[in-house]
């Protein structure tokens, strides 16, 4: 089951492998074609067998509708068991719903914990991790924090995070790059990527503004790919003028996105996935939040920020030193696992369907 794009990026892999033993559900959390449909076309993965409408509606009712759907779909069309990723709204209802059914529950990036109360995100993991019969931790830490809650040890399986072959695969040529860039007037390790989404960082309009003359400020170019949720509270807020020394752009398709972070001096982002992304592209990234469920590249691929003029403080210094800064983070690990993810995550599903 999946519903945004960070869920269908990190379950391609998986259904590829499964391939006619399993049925897609897509639940219209994200609804917008440049969110769903073209990652479902980036990543081969065509129409879902089931597409429901939830999208555009509260967290709670979200939810509610989510799953009140899902059970009656499983109740029509039982499965051998339920996959669900990640943290979003989407994850939860599956997980509820195949609880509720009493099917087998399986967990794609479970485990991970930013200990932060305030992140709807937090809630949703936690519960769909206590629900679960298998929890696929991408890491060891992920795992701790899994034992620390009392999910016992025979439920949790270190997988790594699939994630990363998703990377691999579509991350396009090194000599294809540079029709990438020209397309947008760019020049290698010349310019910043970024991205924002998180209802934190651009539902109040104050917080929007503080991020985008941060981002404006820069000293190199900023390509901003508008996510319909910013590019919709920027309308409202009347910040176009603030953006407007930014070089904005609809959302990029996931090769093209790879492509250019993988030639960007460095990336700013409130975006999970991307920090796990520039962890196997070996680029840094300042995380504009005050929490972050990924520690294991705090310090190495990614740096805490909250909104404001350390944004740019921090660029700067990056900037300055950029040359030795990429050196460095050649050499550092992703520690998100060998791009064998999703196998590990196949034969879990397939263990699980048969007992």
């Amino acid at each position: 089951m999946f519903g945004t794009r960070p869920e269908i990026v990190k379950l391609a892999g998986v259904v590829r492998l499964l391939g006619p033993a399993a049925r897609t559900v897509h639940t219209g959390q994200h609804y917008s074609p440049a969110l769903s449909a073209a990652f479902l076309d980036d990543l081969g993965l065509g129409t879902p067998a089931v597409q429901l409408d939830v999208g555009g509606a509260s967290r709670g009712r979200q939810i509610g509708e989510a799953t009140a759907a899902l059970d009656a779909h499983l109740t029509d069309d039982p499965p051998s068991a339920v996959v669900v990723q990640g943290d979003t709204n989407t994850g939860l209802a599956g997980a509820l719903a195949a609880n509720a059914g009493g099917f087998p529950l399986l967990h794609v990036e479970a485990g991970l914990r930013s200990f932060d109360r305030a992140m709807p995100e937090e809630h949703n993991r936690v519960l769909v991790d206590h629900l679960a019969d298998v929890c696929c931790a991408p890491t060891e830490t992920s795992r701790a924090n899994l034992l620390a809650e009392g999910v016992p040890d025979e439920r949790v399986l270190v997988t790594g995070n699939t994630v990363v072959e998703a990377v691999l695969e579509l991350l396009p040529d090194p000599s294809d790059r540079p029709d990438l860039l020209a397309r947008w007037g760019l020049r290698a390790r010349g310019f910043v990527l970024a991205t924002f989404h998180r209802p934190e960082n651009v539902d109040d309009p104050h917080t929007l503004a503080t991020i985008l003359r941060a981002l404006a400020d820069l000293p190199l170019p900023v390509l901003l790919p508008m996510h319909p949720r910013t590019a919709a509270r920027a309308a409202r807020f009347g910040l176009g003028t603030v953006a407007g020394g930014l070089r904005l752009c609809e959302p990029l398709g996931y090769a093209e996105f790879l492509g250019l972070a993988a030639e960007c001096a460095l990336l700013v982002s409130d975006s999970g996935g991307v920090q796990e992304e520039a962890s196997v592209l070996k680029r840094p990234v300042i995380v504009v939040r005050r929490s972050t469920e990924r520690p294991e590249v705090q310090g190495t691929f990614a740096t805490l920020v909250p909104p404001g003029p350390g944004i740019c403080e921090l660029a700067a210094d990056w900037i300055d030193g950029l040359a030795a800064l990429h050196a460095r983070l050649e050499h550092e690990p992703c520690p998100y696992g060998d791009g064998t993810a999703s196998a590990r995550t196949v034969a879990a599903i397939r263990e699980l369907a048969a007992s």
